[in-house]
């Protein structure tokens, strides 16, 4: 089987990519590290060629075929593993392109550089920009074509018309209908209706030509750290108080107490000299704490007062270490080293909470943090890996449960403009999202509305669509549609350049080589359900917009959006010597 591609590892991310280019038309081969009932049925339900590498990679390779294959996708779990098959795999097949799941940025980027055949992704990192714009109620994506910026944006539909009459030469991307079903790419011509929302591409100067302004994310909150002094002392008293031991406060009372009487009892009782008010609260407090400077004694005092002062002395240094034991609880101890980021999330104020300490709850939390967001981070596990990338960020992270009320208040929730819920785990994501929902009461909801987004992570596309149907979340993105077709377009030769979700459908941006199948071929005998953003002729001219009439021809470099599904047909229909 010349041209064929093998999938290497047997995840659910394997599987449902198995399924995708089984369903572009291409032929798979399965490399797995060991076979058992779960190979055994996907061999049976896809009648591929499944090959086990439990006697080493290198033979199994080779019984792939793999210097005869366009392309080797490491894609398992385990990242040695992934790491060591695309080692071995450049070396066996040098003509095929290479890619591979790569969580280590580092290791990642000394396996791209210096080879225009491998490519290494990493999924969180994948899916993190549909998490944010979900975050943040970001509509506008901006897609860089041979440096010119292209910009796809949502526009509500005020009155019914056609989308050339409302929105002119701007090319029409999707029609959301009110009823929220999607139409990716319709025509110029296509009517709209009033309620519908139209998404429509084009560059910043032809949006200002059709009199549009580009919506604009919500302004990010102001960093605790600008605000008023009294305010941010405020908070730290109000903190230190919730996050105290109770009976610190009863033996400081015990403490206040101890040494008012025995101001009242010296200024009244101690004679030759006599003492004011203040030189008792002064001679009080040094024999509390047995410092003693010698300006006063009780030698020549009566008795009742020096057995006054022994009593004094003793329950002095036992309040006092009682005090101070507690203290060193609020200050050292590890309860109240997680009182520290407790006290910092109270101190937030339009920040976002984001759950899961993971790569992919980390990959969140740093995008955010590079776009000047605040958030706290609220992690179960009291250890992870990433607690001192979290530390590097300078991002708190709450320990605790995050289905748990009092978790999620010390994480500020009442305060959150948003909410992303994505630990590894399905099944407790949506038991947060349903406990945060609960929560948050009428606050739930849209950012555009004024509403508090919960952005939901859920792995499988099936599992996330019923969730949808079920609870009525607005924010459900299945981790696979997101990361899925750059793998399959890095396979297939395709350049992607970016994905964004329009109300749940992914959409893709990409860049390809157009072959003898696309020669001659006009934009209008093309799917109805792509949009050519742009061609980058042979002779270095960049056209934009293409018209109707305008033909590709062989060697030019063709920019696309559209469902990704269309555009890999719309890549195999071009590449030169490929199946139809």
């Amino acid at each position: 089987m010349p041209g064929h591609i093998v999938v290497c590892g047997f995840s659910g991310f394997a599987l449902r990519l198995v399924e995708q280019l089984l369903e572009s038309g291409e032929h798979v081969m399965l490399l797995v590290p060991a076979g058992d009932a779960g190979v055994s049925a996907a061999q049976n339900r896809w009648h591929l060629k499944v090959v086990t590498a439990q006697f080493g990679a290198t033979g199994a390779l080779a019984e792939c075929d793999v210097e005869r294959a366009q392309a080797v996708v490491c894609v398992s779990d385990d990242e040695r593993w992934n790491l060591e098959i695309a080692l071995l795999a450049d070396q066996l097949a040098p003509g095929a392109r290479i890619v591979t799941q790569l969580s280590n940025a580092t290791v990642g980027a000394a396996m791209a550089g210096g080879s225009g055949r491998h490519v290494v992704l990493d999924v969180a990192a994948l899916a993190t920009p549909s998490v944010m714009e979900a975050c943040l109620g970001r509509t506008v994506h901006d897609i860089d074509v041979e440096g010119t910026n292209f910009v796809v944006a949502t526009f509500p539909v005020t009155e019914d018309a056609s989308l050339r009459a409302r929105f002119g030469d701007l090319a029409p991307v999707a029609v959301i209908a009110a009823g929220g079903d999607v139409t990716a790419c319709p025509g110029r011509d296509h009517i709209v209706r009033a309620g519908e929302r139209a998404v429509m591409l084009g560059t910043r100067d032809d949006f200002g030509r059709q009199q549009l302004i580009l919506p604009t994310a919500l302004p990010a909150a102001p960093d605790a750290a600008r605000r008023p002094l009294p305010r941010r002392l405020l908070h730290t008293a109000e903190t230190f108080a919730r996050d105290a031991n109770p009976n610190l406060f009863r033996m400081a009372a015990v403490l206040a107490t101890l040494l008012v009487v025995s101001t009242i009892v010296l200024w009244r009782g101690y004679r030759k000299p006599g003492m004011s008010a203040l030189d008792a609260l002064y001679f009080s407090s040094e024999t509390i704490a047995t410092v003693g400077y010698g300006d006063f004694n009780f030698a020549t005092q009566p008795p009742w007062l020096r057995l006054w002062s022994i009593l004094l002395m003793f329950a002095g240094v036992t309040t006092t270490a009682i005090v101070m034991a507690f203290l060193a609880d609020v200050l050292i101890s590890r309860r109240l080293s997680h009182g520290a980021a407790r006290t910092r999330a109270r101190r937030m104020t339009g920040h976002t909470v984001v759950v899961g300490l993971g790569s992919f709850g980390m990959s969140v939390a740093g995008a955010l943090r590079e776009h000047g967001e605040q958030v706290v981070v609220v992690e179960r596990a009291e250890h992870t890996r990433f607690t001192e990338t979290a530390a590097g960020l300078d991002v708190p992270v709450i320990y605790g449960d995050a289905a748990l009320p009092d978790t999620m208040a010390s994480a500020g929730l009442g305060r959150a403009r948003a909410v992303a819920v994505v630990t590894s785990s399905d099944l407790t994501n949506i038991e947060v999202a349903i406990a945060v929902r609960a929560l948050l009461g009428p606050r739930w909801g849209s950012a555009h509305d004024d509403g508090v987004p919960v952005v939901v992570r859920i792995f499988d596309r099936d599992l996330a669509g019923a969730v949808v149907e079920r609870f009525g979340f607005q924010n459900v993105l299945p981790t696979v549609e997101l990361a899925v077709p750059w793998f399959v377009g890095a396979a297939l030769g395709l350049h992607v350049l970016g994905t964004f979700s329009v109300h749940g459908e992914s959409f893709m941006v990409g860049r390809f080589e157009v072959g003898s199948g696309l020669d001659s071929v006009t934009m209008d005998e093309l799917s109805a359900r792509t949009r050519v953003v742009a061609i980058r002729r042979a002779d270095g001219s960049l056209e934009h917009p293409p018209r109707r009439g305008t033909s590709f021809a062989a060697g030019d470099l063709a920019y696309l959006i559209g469902p990704y599904a269309e555009l890999l047909a719309v890549l195999q229909r071009g590449r030169s010597g490929g199946r139809p």
